[in-house]
């Protein structure tokens, strides 16, 4: 396999490209669903490669408990260096695996916060807080998801804006974005290289909310006129791991797209077109990326597997 072993590792380069396409091109439902499945793949794969490699490169250390067939010079063979990768990454797979934990729980521990900053409320999906700050936001929960806003943001808009905003929050509840976003987060965390994605997916799900509002009210530039005087007033949700209305994602670009025509609610456009083109090259890229790092991982891993004895 030679340096090919390491393939997974930075094939996630080529998903780049793939998210600033797939972003302009496609609708935000499906580039979200896209750019999502990417990242969770090449972050899935490279870090069983990563994994695989600190076995194969630690497995002839004396004390080793491995089987002693994983230190044999065929299976050594299979990666370039293998004492200084197999050392090397074992302090970079523990930081991935604390990285990912860390997040997680960051994640959960805001939401906690926030539901028990609300519990004394009324239990209602929508919750106006009098509050002199104006932010928005969808605290997702099960049966206790509610949207947040507090009266500073809706005195700052007119009704059928306050509607949008309401509709905006309601999408991102509905279409449970917050797993995509923690989707995309993880995957950047296990592989810094995926990073575009983590920015891309951001931006496309605000997008599609911003559809699925623009849908709701019937109103396009109600929902770009929303999401304009909101990002001159909104400070951003108060707990980092929630999207806030108006803070996530380019607003520019945002109101720019609401003031142009809806993109097409097509999955996928067709290959003979400038558009279908692009979308259908950024996806043949990365089923390119997702099957070579795949293919790096599963033959390290049959390697291993006829080493070891019955």
């Amino acid at each position: 396999m030679g340096v090919f072993v390491f393939l997974p590792l930075v094939l996630p380069l080529t998903a780049w490209p793939v998210a600033r396409l797939a972003e302009q091109h496609l609708h935000p439902r499906t580039a979200t669903r896209l750019l999502t499945g990417v990242a969770v793949a090449m972050a899935m794969c490279s870090t069983v490669c990563l994994a695989l490699v600190m076995v194969v490169g630690t497995a002839q250390l004396p004390g080793n408990p491995l089987p002693d067939g994983w230190s044999d010079p065929e299976v050594r063979e299979a990666v370039p260096f293998d004492e200084v990768a197999g050392k090397a990454a074992i302090p970079v797979l523990l930081a991935v695996l604390a990285a990912c934990g860390q997040m997680v729980w960051r994640h959960g521990r805001m939401r906690r916060r926030a539901h028990r900053a609300l519990a004394g409320l009324a239990e209602t999906g929508v919750v106006v807080l009098p509050d002199t700050t104006p932010y928005a936001y969808a605290l997702p929960g099960g049966r206790r998801e509610r949207v947040v806003v507090t009266t500073a943001l809706l005195e700052c808009l007119e009704p059928a804006e306050r509607r949008a905003l309401f509709a905006h929050e309601r999408a991102h509840l509905a279409a449970r974005h917050h797993r995509f976003l923690l989707a995309v987060k993880l995957a950047s965390q296990a592989n810094p290289l995926l990073w575009p994605l983590r920015t891309a997916v951001s931006y496309t799900a605000e997008r599609w909310a911003d559809e699925e509002a623009a849908q709701a009210v019937g109103s396009r530039r109600a929902v770009a006129r929303a999401i304009g005087k909101a990002a001159l007033v909104d400070r951003g949700a108060p707990t980092p791991t929630l999207a806030g209305f108006a803070a996530p994602g380019p607003v520019p670009r945002r109101v720019a797209a609401l003031l142009g025509p809806a993109p097409a609610v097509r999955s996928w456009p067709s290959v003979f077109t400038a558009m279908g083109l692009a979308a259908w090259g950024a996806a043949a890229g990365t089923a390119v990326s997702a099957m070579s790092s795949a293919n790096s991982a599963v033959t390290l891993l049959l390697i291993l597997h006829a080493a070891t004895p019955l």
